[in-house]
């Protein structure tokens, strides 16, 4: 059945792109999908601080991630996953409506935990650094029942969760070569899931291959005090 709805997907969807800024988390989470179904698709990267008019004409919000789809025009990560996962066999959500939905429950829950993330990378100082850690952390610590109750991390069934999380799962190991405590503050049971998110081949290829020097550079040139640290 699924080689069947694969077949018949090929004939329905002719050509797949992403419209994207290097280093968007949101964006990256709509690659990883179309990585793990095995999706060709294209990805045109822009500058948000100077966007194209054509991008302005498409993106009623004037964020990315956008996809087009043939003649269609989608924004908003979330929504680009539930349609990707629909469209495209084998389905990532659970087939449960109740777990479906608090699935996507978790999934805003990170939106939430990359905005939180952005703004400890982006702090001014020290003080600020520690503030965003401790708020950071305590949001992290909410993750822990789902993932005792195996509500989602399950190492054998990868989710739109798990593609939800691992880009602030990259980011974290990233911050962390500059100030190890925002990994090590956390709990096993967090990190053994980001581990083994951040090991899966559709995660490691869903950024550019210098993304690790883009990302510290961006931050270093917004004044980020983590940045600026060199021990």
């Amino acid at each position: 059945m699924v080689v069947l709805e694969w077949i018949l997907w090929q004939f329905v969807i002719m050509s797949i792109k992403l419209v994207s800024f290097v280093l968007c988390p949101f964006v990256q989470r709509a690659v990883i999908i179309l990585r793990e179904k095995g999706v060709p698709h294209d990805i045109e990267y822009i500058e948000l601080d100077d966007p194209p008019e054509w991008f302005r004409e498409l993106s009623p919000l004037g964020k990315v991630p956008l996809l087009l789809v043939d003649e269609g025009v989608l924004f908003e990560s979330s929504v680009i996953l539930d349609y990707l996962d629909e469209v495209i066999p084998p389905r990532l959500h659970p087939g449960d409506p109740l777990r479906r939905a608090q699935h996507k429950s978790w999934i805003e829950f990170g939106s939430g935990l990359l905005m939180l993330q952005h703004g400890l990378a982006m702090a001014e100082n020290e003080s600020l650094f520690y503030e965003k850690l401790g708020e950071l952390n305590k949001n992290l610590e909410r993750l822990l029942p789902p993932l005792r109750q195996s509500l989602f991390g399950d190492k054998e069934h990868f989710s739109l969760v798990d593609m939800a999380y691992a880009p602030f799962f990259m980011r974290q190991s990233i911050l962390a070569t500059r100030r190890p405590e925002i990994t090590s503050s956390q709990s096993a049971e967090i990190l053994d899931w980001a581990h083994t998110l951040l090991a899966r081949p559709s995660v490691e290829s869903s950024v550019v291959p210098d993304f690790s020097t883009r990302y510290m550079g961006f931050l270093q040139d917004k004044g980020s005090w983590l940045a600026g640290k060199t021990g």
